[in-house]
């Protein structure tokens, strides 16, 4: 039996990059893969205990993951099958705990998004990539952000600090040339075609 396809998402561009390599990979081996979305309580607030009971806040953010995860691969996938077994878990825990806990075995592959970030999202946020580098029992397929995503960049920080976008390399406009005024045609009589009145 082959290993499964193991891949994490968020809904981000790079996230969506590795799922569609997984997704390649899936088919390629002819796999299934699983889609995994990690979910915490908001704020370690009363819902982020582990208690058995559990609390409105704790079952509205899981629901939300849910709904979440679901947006996630309709906007992948579209509403169509993907062409493989596609199984979503949305789980309870930090991304790289969760993506190891749906690792099987050494035969899975576990396909993660990479990528640049700043500094202080670093120091907030450790990489999820590096995490399962270095505690998977399974392959890691690291996957680079999508070449969109440095245009992308570019074109936000242009916008952020009001500066006009590169156009060159761009086709230019045509150019507007005033012609004599256009005069609209008179309406056509409405006539009513095929019968005859009786």
């Amino acid at each position: 039996m082959p290993g499964r396809i193991v891949a994490g998402t968020c809904g981000s561009l790079g996230s969506l990059t590795a799922l569609h390599r997984a997704r390649a990979e899936a088919r390629a081996r002819e796999a299934e893969l699983w889609v995994v979305l990690a979910w915490q309580p908001p704020l370690d607030g009363p819902g982020a205990r582990r208690g058995t009971g559990g609390t409105p806040l704790l079952a509205a953010t899981r629901d939300a993951a849910v709904a979440r995860l679901q947006d996630v691969l309709d906007g992948a996938f579209g509403t169509g099958a993907p062409g493989v077994t596609l199984t979503g878990l949305a789980v309870r825990g930090t991304p790289g705990a969760a993506l190891l806990e749906a690792v099987r075995d050494a035969d899975d592959l576990l396909v993660v998004g990479t990528g640049a970030r700043p500094p202080l999202l670093r120091v907030l946020r450790p990489s999820v990539a590096r995490y399962c580098l270095a505690h998977a029992p399974c392959p890691v397929l690291a996957v680079p952000p999508s070449p969109l995503r440095a245009d992308l960049d570019a074109v936000r920080r242009r916008i952020a600090w009001h500066r006009p976008l590169d156009t060159t390399g761009l086709p230019s406009p045509a150019p507007h040339r005033p012609g004599p005024p256009r005069s609209s045609p008179a309406p056509a009589p409405y006539r009513r075609s095929g019968g005859t009145a009786a």
